[in-house]
């Protein structure tokens, strides 16, 4: 495997990376001083990978929506049993996840460390589908579906991201609906494995206590040769403006929730776009974060409480920025918010705020990187992007107040923001 040192001397840390033959990304973190360690065996592959094809066909095809994660679920299960069952006797901490634009594997643990790596290892690389076991999770799925159909949290997202979203698949819940998860077969599980679980689309990333010499052993003992395949996704023709100004649902809630938020172009420079999320999500904490005069003014006006928060939401070919929480008057706040927005792009920005703001982002990044698990998922994310686990303070320190300026002129422009209200069921008016 060819073998490189990261190293920063800023921070006086280094990580090891290697590359596998097959094409397999491999990020090596020892960290001294910790008793845990924390590993991630994920892929290139969410839920906004609907439609695609490999270097040789001629034809893109669409696969149902909800089958990255459909797979995650499935991939557990092997002829001879459930996958969480060796991590049981290891006493080991296993999880999954899929989100729009990757999929993880992954497990923290203190003890029996080279056990457990080899578990994980082993069982992603063995997928094992049926027809019937296929049908059997139709019907899991299908009330997961349900339940988060009725979960006011997770409406409240996706109602914004299918107004703000025209065509870009990030629209789509994650999990698909009951009636595309329907559609998915064995085979179609099969196509997606074979394509996204291509080991030269996927990556390792392991860090806390534990031997790097004895992990790259086990990997090189339990990866499967195989020759890289060249996946290729469609563009997506997605306008700038959003798709409506808004969303409203009635559910279960005491207290109106809402999401608004504002449709970015991401850069496709990855070192770019990572600065580019830096800036927002300084931009972000001046205009809207706990010490801002917003907050403290709605706060006081009791339209705003402590559930408020504004996030930079990026990922492969998708890019916004959301705030939201909780008020008895969303319209009020967000109101409130669109005036002030254009006040600041008319006088500008406090360079004392920034400065502040700024130095607590940095202060996060450093405090990620000294996290064991922090620091195992950002290697394992840095890597898809092409970039490492150091690149995100270096960028942070390089962030001037213009730059905050440019992209409160540029980015968030009305004709791109929208907003999504969850009302209660007994609300008298919308």
């Amino acid at each position: 495997m060819r073998k490189t040192v990261i190293r920063s001397e800023r921070l006086g840390e280094e990580y090891l990376r290697l590359e596998h033959e097959s094409g397999l990304r491999i990020l090596l973190y020892p960290m001294k001083g910790f008793r845990t360690a924390y590993a991630v065996f994920g892929t290139d592959y969410g839920s906004i990978d609907n439609e695609f094809r490999l270097e040789g066909e001629r034809e893109f095809q669409k696969v149902p929506d909800g089958i990255a994660h459909y797979l995650e679920h499935k991939l557990f299960e092997s002829e001879d049993g459930d996958a969480f069952t060796l991590f049981a006797r290891t006493g080991a901490s296993a999880n999954a996840f899929t989100s729009f634009d990757r999929t993880c594997y992954v497990f923290s643990c203190t003890e029996n460390f080279e056990e457990s790596f080899r578990s994980l290892l082993t069982f992603v690389q063995e997928p094992y589908f049926t027809p019937e076991t296929v049908a059997k999770e139709q019907g899991i799925i299908g009330q997961e579906i349900r339940m988060y159909d009725d979960n006011p949290g997770w409406r409240v997202l996706f109602n914004l991201l299918s107004a703000l979203y025209v065509n870009h698949p990030i629209r789509t819940d994650i999990a698909g609906t009951v009636e595309s998860i329907a559609q998915i077969t064995d085979k179609l599980l099969y196509r997606c494995y074979r394509a996204f679980y291509n080991l030269s689309n996927m990556a390792v990333a392991v860090a806390g206590n534990f031997d790097p010499a004895a992990a790259e052993r086990i990997l090189e003992e339990t990866l499967k040769p195989q020759a890289p395949v060249k996946i290729e996704r469609p563009a997506v023709d997605e306008p700038p403006r959003a798709a409506k100004p808004e969303a409203v649902q009635r559910l279960d809630v005491s207290e109106p929730l809402f999401y608004f938020g504002y449709k970015l172009s991401p850069d496709p420079d990855p070192r770019r776009e990572l600065r580019h999320q830096a800036v927002l999500n300084i931009l972000l904490d001046v205009l809207a974060g706990p010490a801002s005069d917003f907050y403290e003014e709605m706060n006081r006006k009791g339209l705003l409480n402590a559930a408020f928060g504004a996030e930079v939401f990026g990922g492969r070919g998708y890019l916004a920025a959301l705030f939201g929480g909780e008020s008895r008057d969303p319209r009020a706040v967000y109101a409130a918010f669109c005036r002030m927005l254009e006040e600041k792009q008319r006088t500008g920005l406090s360079e004392e705020d920034f400065l502040c703001c700024k130095n607590a982002l940095y202060g996060r990044s450093l405090r990620d990187i000294n996290d064991v698990e922090a620091a195992g998922d950002a290697l394992f994310a840095y890597e898809l992007m092409g970039l490492g686990l150091f690149d995100l303070p270096e960028l942070i320190a390089s962030v001037e107040l213009s730059d905050l300026e440019r992209s409160l002129r540029e980015d968030f422009r009305p004709d791109a923001r929208a907003i999504s209200i969850i009302l209660p069921m007994d609300a008298a008016s919308e």
